[in-house]
């Protein structure tokens, strides 16, 4: 269950180091290896994201069979 616990705060921290990488591709040209980054980092924050939507709503849906 910690590993689920953890989800919103690995999202953050990926928004936090895609607002960086942002920021950057703003003021100069990103390396390949950074454009690979923020490719990554996105696919992460989208698969991390869903995962968490179901994950609530299976808790949710658990709390309300208890009812």
């Amino acid at each position: 269950m910690t590993h689920v616990q953890n989800l919103p705060s690995r999202i953050e921290s990926l928004k936090d180091r895609l607002s960086v990488l942002d920021q950057k591709g703003e003021e100069e040209v990103l390396s390949e290896a950074e454009l690979e980054e923020l490719h990554g980092v996105t696919l992460d924050i989208h698969s991390l994201s869903r995962m968490n939507a179901s994950v609530s709503w299976q808790q949710s849906h658990a709390l309300w069979l208890k009812e």
